[in-house]
C-alpha cells in the first residue's frame, strides 16, 4: 500500500513539474512575441513562425514529463 502512494506522488510531482515549466516558457515566448510585433507590425511575418517553433519545442518538454508519468510503475 505504502509503495503505490509513493508512486502515485511520484506521478504527480513529475507531471506538476514537467507542466509548470513548458507552461511559463510559452507563456513568456507569445507575451514577448506580441510585444515586438506590436512595436513593430510589419515583423509578424518574422516573428511568428520562430515563435511557433519554440511554443512547440516547450511543449515537446511537457509531453516528455507526461511519458515519463506513464512509465513509472
Amino acid at each position: 500500500m505504502e509503495h503505490e502512494s509513493i508512486v502515485v506522488l511520484a506521478k504527480a510531482m513529475a507531471i506538476a513539474i514537467g507542466g509548470f515549466a513548458p507552461a511559463l516558457a510559452i507563456g513568456r515566448l507569445v507575451a514577448k512575441a506580441l510585444e515586438s510585433i506590436g512595436r513593430n507590425p510589419e515583423a509578424s511575418g518574422k516573428v511568428f513562425v520562430p515563435m511557433l517553433l519554440g511554443a512547440a519545442f516547450a511543449e515537446a518538454i511537457a509531453i516528455y514529463a507526461l511519458v515519463v508519468v506513464f512509465t513509472l510503475k
